[in-house]
């Protein structure tokens, strides 16, 4: 931090006044040349010399002691409400409201209130301090070139390089990000010659210089998340497979409020964990590369509310397939969409949990990923089509179909994860294993990424964008530095009839590819009909050869028995004449 402090003095202290004027030239004094004159002086060679009148002056700087600033946070409960009544659920507060309005205490309040709340309105329309008269909130930000510049970088505090894991923006703005951290080479030398950091931190975007929460769990955490109902509550999966609740408002939040137990819980590290739709919102659902899906209630951890196995075959006869990321959205609470790190999408739907385990298998073919599936989002305007992030490319699907309707190009690096921008429907970000972050417009161009910014050497390994405006993107890094990019309006605001042509441009995408399933579905019943009728004829054909086997052996058999029969004719003859000559 910078501090900066003009010096200033009087008039007097900077002397006489100095008038410059431009007279005409005038001789003072002419010196004839003379000997003596000559004599007396000594040409130098060169002669110049350097006149210097004004007063030598100096500026000086200096930097003082860095102020240390803390922020400090009080609690705040939500006041009026009954114990009954959850302020976040609509349903209760409504018929909380409707019953109140029909009190006549209610009545009686609302009518002397309302002439203090009409004095203040009226005050505040009168001088309002934080008015924009010039907003220019109706600005066509569409013709400006896509960028993105870097606002602030959050450095692990811990010497150990480790890996950030996982990024999750506070919900009630951008001001706070949730980062966990966790070393996941497989094998690592430095698993043997030291114990492992744990620690996973809460930064404030206004102070990156120290962690505003220290998270202290008992493995280090392979994703964190908050609560949206509770915003004070976190959970996070474990590198050991746990499951850790936390809980910000209690003394030492930084420690685990609960914790599952290890024999209850996964096998293997939680890579995405997600918190459901419930009444008392508490429920939450963690994938594991173990192949389960566990579904648990964060006030009693010690064993899973319920469990599913992630099965190649919906029969429940095929491969188990391990979890490496997972979807979830409030507004289709049934429908869970699961990455596999065998590249098969798998969509799960508790309503058809009876039949074939409610599991979808999507294409195990040629539209499956390569690798891992490191990260799968539904597009936050059109819920029906999602998108999946793996080996060198970024997938958008269409739920009822099994095969993906776009693909974008492959890219020069290895992807290691993606989202979609919360305010353009068009916009998705990826991250790449070189450290340049790729921003695809698909509103403006669907065959070339729209900009690439570079954000440092080190491999990109997470990367969530601000449900505010869209602006602030965050970062993360093998070495576990997160840099907090600010991208410009263009790539943030809304444009004019966008959403309405993404969706025209993903259904004729869908359209497309169901006609293609058509055409491949005929060609293969023609296949098929060609094959029966080829396989009908070959039959035939050989009904014919063996008849016609038949035939000819049964010439054989007769023409042998004849060739037998003349034999024996001719020896009883020769047998005949022989004995008449004996006779004779």
């Amino acid at each position: 931090m910078e501090v900066a402090y003009l010096y200033t003095k009087v008039r007097s202290d900077f002397g006489k006044q100095v008038r410059f004027e431009d007279p005409e030239t005038r001789i003072l004094f002419s010196v004839a040349p003379s000997d003596e004159f000559d004599k007396s002086f000594v040409l130098r060679n060169p002669s110049v010399a350097t006149l210097d009148t004004s007063p030598h002056m100096s500026e000086h700087e200096t930097n003082t002691e860095r102020l240390v600033v803390k922020n400090s946070s009080i609690r705040h409960m939500e006041g009026g409400w009954p114990k009954d009544v959850d302020a976040a659920e609509p349903t209760d507060v409504n018929r909380y409201r409707k019953k109140a309005e029909k009190d006549e205490d209610y009545k009686t309040t609302m009518k002397n209130l309302g002439p203090i709340i009409s004095r203040c309105m009226r005050q505040n329309n009168t001088i309002d301090i934080y008015e924009e008269y010039f907003s220019r909130d109706d600005r066509d930000w569409s013709g400006e070139p896509p960028s993105a510049k870097g606002l602030a970088v959050f450095r692990d505090p811990n010497a150990m390089k480790r890996t950030a894991t996982s990024i999750h923006w506070h919900p009630e703005g951008p001001t706070k990000i949730a980062v966990s951290y966790s070393i996941l080479n497989f094998q690592d030398s430095r698993f043997t010659s030291a114990r492992l950091p744990v620690q996973s931190y809460i930064w404030d975007i206004i102070n990156p210089n120290t962690p505003d929460t220290e998270l202290t769990p008992p493995s280090p955490l392979c994703c964190l998340r908050f609560n949206p109902k509770s915003t004070d509550t976190l959970v996070g999966g474990s590198y050991n497979g746990l499951v850790t609740f936390y809980d910000l408002r209690r003394q030492g939040g930084g420690s685990p409020l609960e914790s599952s137990v290890i024999e209850k819980s996964h096998h293997d590290p939680i890579y995405d964990v997600f918190w459901i739709s419930s009444k008392t919102g508490n429920q939450c659902a963690s994938v594991s590369t173990d192949g389960q899906m566990l579904w648990w209630d964060t006030r009693r951890l010690g064993e899973p509310v319920d469990k599913l196995l992630l099965n190649s075959d919906t029969k429940g006869s095929g491969m188990v397939l391990g979890g490496s990321s997972m979807e979830y959205n409030k507004e289709i609470p049934t429908k869970y969409l699961v990455g596999t790190e065998q590249g098969i999408v798998l969509s799960l739907n508790l309503r058809n949990r009876k039949q074939n385990n409610g599991i979808t298998v999507y294409d195990a073919g040629a539209g499956k990923h390569h690798g891992p599936i490191y990260s799968i989002q539904r597009n936050p305007t059109h819920n029906k089509f999602f998108m999946t992030v793996g080996d060198w490319t970024a997938r958008i699907w269409m739920e009822d179909l099994k095969t993906p309707i776009m693909t974008t190009k492959y890219h020069s690096a290895y992807l290691t994860s993606g989202c979609w921008s919360p305010t353009r429907a068009g916009v998705f970000y990826v991250t790449r294993m070189d450290g340049v972050v790729d921003i695809w417009d698909y509103f403006y161009r669907q065959n070339e990424v729209a900009y690439s910014h570079k954000v440092g050497d080190a491999a990109l390994s997470a990367i969530s964008v601000s449900n505010g405006s869209g602006r602030l993107v965050a970062v993360g890094d093998a070495n576990g530095t997160v840099s907090l990019l600010e991208v410009c309006e263009s790539l943030a605001a809304p444009q004019a009839n966008e959403k309405n042509a993404i969706a025209s441009m993903l259904e004729r995408e869908t359209k497309q590819e169901k006609n293609l399933e058509l055409r491949d579905r005929d060609l293969r019943r023609a296949r098929e009909k060609k094959d029966e009728a080829r396989k009908k004829e070959c039959a035939d054909e050989k009904e014919k050869k063996d008849a016609k086997m038949e035939e000819q052996l049964r010439t054989v058999d007769a023409n042998f028995l004849n060739m037998i029969k003349e034999a024996e004719d001719d020896e009883s003859k020769v047998e005949g004449v022989t004995l008449d000559e004996s006779h004779a």
